[in-house]
């Protein structure tokens, strides 16, 4: 398997997984690959940076959750290639990144961004310590396992790429 950076005519820069470097070349010509966040089917091979190993023993942070998780287009764009007719198509994936930044849209309009402190006001919520309403921020997946485990309702939700990038 190889890996290729693409991109589409909007500076769209997504992953793509290939047998090889003629597989990419036949499925470009056929037709058959497609932005995730716009759907163009005019894909090109972006730079890439080389993919150097982190050290064994690298610290690495939390990773975060809720509204910061990973965007939406890295989460579609690294899973395996898939051949042509598997999985949504360009047109259905576009219109779910839509209402993905709709959702977000809303939440941001109509919910309280508490930040950091997700974890802790989420649970004074729940305990009834604070005044019911919807929130959003980050919380590492530990602390969403810990809220999860206690009964709280809370749900990861990537974020959708820039619509201008």
């Amino acid at each position: 398997m190889i890996v290729f950076d693409l991109c589409c005519p909007k500076s769209h820069v997504f992953e793509g997984w290939f047998r090889d470097s003629a597989a990419f070349d036949e499925q470009t010509a056929a037709g058959d690959l497609a932005c995730p966040v716009c759907g163009s089917h005019d894909i090109a091979k972006a730079l890439m940076a080389p993919n150097i190993p982190a050290k064994s023993n690298a610290r690495r942070g939390p990773a975060p959750v809720a509204l910061t998780d990973e965007p939406a287009s890295e989460v579609m764009a690294t899973t395996p290639a898939m051949t042509p007719g598997e999985g949504p198509s360009p047109e259905v994936f576009a219109a779910a990144m839509k209402a993905l930044r709709a959702l977000h849209q809303d939440i941001e309009k109509t919910c309280d961004y508490v930040g950091e402190n997700f974890a802790e006001e989420a649970r004074k919520i729940h305990y009834g310590e604070a005044d019911p309403r919807g929130i959003y921020g980050e919380a590492t997946p530990d602390e969403a396992r810990e809220l999860r485990e206690e009964g709280v309702d809370v749900m990861a939700l990537p974020r959708p790429p820039r619509e201008d990038a």
